[in-house]
């Protein structure tokens, strides 16, 4: 299993919004980098819902429960997109600030490639941000 972050703007697309819709397209990606990633998700991955923007913070778990395919909301059919469905909020977000002053996260790839919107994350960085938001 692999384990991601993935950013939204709340007031684009939130954690609530992706719970009342049940499953949904993470679509409009443009990223090069961010597509590979999602290239390389496997159905039963978990990913932490990050809200960007506004309140920059991990605030639930959500599964990949579609593989990449092409992005619905691109003509060009050059990008791709996966399906997400959500897990669980977690019992307390995960700040940012918090993140970045956590020795132990050190080394997350979105604290060195803060631009993208789908990165990696080890089991162990997946565990700790779960253990701060004591979920």
């Amino acid at each position: 299993m692999n384990y991601w972050l993935m950013k939204s703007e709340p007031d684009v697309f939130s954690y609530d919004d992706l719970v009342a819709k049940r499953k949904a397209e993470w679509d409009g990606v443009r990223n090069h980098a961010a597509q590979l990633h999602m290239k390389t998700m496997r159905k039963g991955d978990l990913a932490l819902f990050y809200h960007s923007n506004i309140g920059l913070e991990a605030v639930g778990i959500m599964e990949i429960v579609e593989e990449a395919a092409p992005d619905s909301t691109d003509q060009s059919g050059k990008w791709i997109a996966v399906h997400v469905a959500p897990r669980q909020k977690l019992a307390k977000p995960v700040s940012l600030k918090t993140m970045k002053a956590d020795p132990a996260l050190a080394d997350m790839v979105i604290l060195r490639q803060s631009r993208l919107s789908v990165a990696p994350l080890t089991e162990a960085e997946f565990n700790h941000i779960l253990a701060l938001s004591k979920t």
